[in-house]
């Protein structure tokens, strides 16, 4: 075989040849993995009911933006948070963990100084990852996020009051978004509304009279007036979601941005914020991939919201560490998978001096168990016991009265209330408001039994060691350890 000969002046132009041929597909696929590695820009509202805005049902309750955004999102039936209360619940999206294991299992707590954040995995992804709203996390060395300031303001006319008072502002997220629009590097965006949570907006935009109250509730007039400030501050939140979406579109970011909507919790009203049953921690979730998400669908497979950790990561082309408890869901959400979780679990420990009825939960599609670890004690919350904010003091009185009237139904909600016993087992399907506990039931004995069983082995592996006054008839490692007494952090950044 002749060996080929090159003549002297044709070797430059060969080696940019060749030069241009490997760089080629390198570069293609450079600027592939750029036109993949998408934006996020989640949005969280505050005490929020999955059933108390438009896409999932409610027809009272003006949410225009969400219900238009759920056209095209894909709108999941069955997300849960994995502790009822504000710190908790958020740590756990941050981090991808459960409460017991990232450390503030108790609201107004920090997470363990060891562990690692949302911000964190995404910085070291290339990412700049923006913050706006209410922060309400801690220790802020955990949390490096780019905060965006001015985004916290307090209501017009409360200027001088406490934090409850605060507002979210969305023109320094604006003006933040139109910068990234010229920027080479993706961004990741969490947006933390101040609504729905109390106190609501004094002037209601809604008719009392033609509130729904929920049947597990007390209908009374000053119940409907609260309910219809309540459901002006969902309106109002909703409003921030279609100006935050407005503003991805104006910048060109709409369709290289996923854009993912939910809550940290149910809202402050009777059987939801700082319990265990679905009105309080069941949460909206709509989602939306460009180019993936198959238009207006539902979804109901099992999601924690440990589990959005874990989807941005994958998102971002990354691993998630498979130590933590959350799972992607990109799958579902780019319609690639069919299914995701057969059981999710939950718990509360409670909240600075108040709530202090521990529990803990395990809930598959079908089914709900709660063991309830302090039974003999009284519950209460902020809304029948607060006196230094409206959640609950303009109507619980009416409540109160109403069952000394000699309403059945009032002295049952006020009972059910008031006294939780040490197991609960629902059929969530034929029991949707979960209201007729089969814990006693004879012929669910054997699911009664593999629950606690679940709930045990759960705990131990979630090093939830916290004792209450009751204890099921499983063995269990006796030695405490817990954040219950951990000073408290900041709940608001301004």
């Amino acid at each position: 075989m002749k060996k080929l000969k090159i003549k002297k002046h044709m070797k430059p132009y060969l080696k940019s040849l060749l030069l241009i041929l490997c760089l080629m597909p390198l570069g293609i696929l450079q600027a592939q993995e750029k036109r993949e590695r998408l934006n996020v820009v989640i949005f969280i509202a505050d005490d929020l009911g999955r059933n108390d805005i438009g896409p999932y049902g409610n027809r009272v309750v003006k949410t225009p933006n969400l219900d238009q955004f759920a056209k095209k999102a894909m709108v999941f039936n069955q997300a849960f948070a994995t502790s009822p209360t504000c710190a908790p619940s958020r740590a756990s999206i941050h981090t991808g963990l459960m409460p017991f294991r990232h450390g503030a299992h108790a609201n107004h707590t920090g997470i363990n100084k060891e562990v690692k954040t949302l911000p964190a995995y995404l910085k070291e992804a290339g990412y700049q990852v923006g913050f706006a709203g209410k922060l309400h996390l801690g220790p802020m060395e955990n949390y490096p996020f780019d905060l965006i300031a001015g985004t916290n303001v307090r209501e017009p006319g409360h200027e001088k009051d406490g934090v409850l008072w605060t507002d979210l502002k969305l023109d320094p997220v604006d003006t933040w978004l139109k910068d990234k629009s010229t920027n080479e590097h993706p961004f990741v965006l969490v947006v933390n509304d101040h609504s729905p949570h109390v106190i609501w907006p004094e002037e209601a935009d809604y008719d009392p009279a033609e509130i729904d109250i929920p049947s597990f509730h007390i209908d009374t007039e000053d119940a409907r007036k609260s309910r219809a400030r309540y459901y002006t501050d969902i309106t109002k939140m909703d409003k921030n979601v279609g100006e935050l979406l407005k503003s991805i579109k104006t910048h060109g970011l709409e369709e290289n941005t996923i854009f993912i909507f939910t809550a940290d919790q149910g809202p402050q009203w009777a059987f939801g914020k700082w319990n265990l049953y679905d009105y309080g921690i069941q949460v909206p979730l709509m989602a939306y991939y460009p180019g993936k998400t198959i238009e207006h669908t539902e979804n109901d497979e099992l999601i924690s919201l440990t589990d959005l950790l874990p989807t941005l990561i994958e998102a971002a082309h990354g691993d998630a560490p498979k130590s933590i408890d959350g799972k992607s869901f990109l799958g579902l959400l780019k319609g690639e998978k069919q299914n995701h979780r057969k059981s999710i679990y939950a718990s509360h420990t409670g909240d600075g001096t108040m709530n202090r009825t521990p529990m803990r939960m395990v809930r598959t599609k079908r089914y709900k168990y709660i063991l309830n670890l302090a039974p003999k004690e009284t519950y209460h919350t902020h809304i029948d016991k607060a006196k230094d904010h409206d959640g609950g003091r303009k109507y619980w009185d009416s409540w109160r009265q109403k069952s000394f009237e000699g309403s059945p139904d009032a002295a049952a909600v006020l009972w059910r209330y008031h006294n939780r016993p040490p197991e609960e087992l629902y059929d969530i399907k034929k029991d949707p408001e979960e209201r007729n506990n089969l814990a006693a039931n004879p012929h669910f004995k054997a699911l009664l039994k593999s629950f606690r069983g679940q709930v045990a082995v759960w705990r131990e592996g979630q090093n939830d060691h916290e004792k209450g006054s009751y204890e099921p008839h499983t063995k269990r490692n006796t030695k405490t350890k817990n954040n219950q007494h951990k000073q408290p952090v900041a709940p608001y950044i301004f």
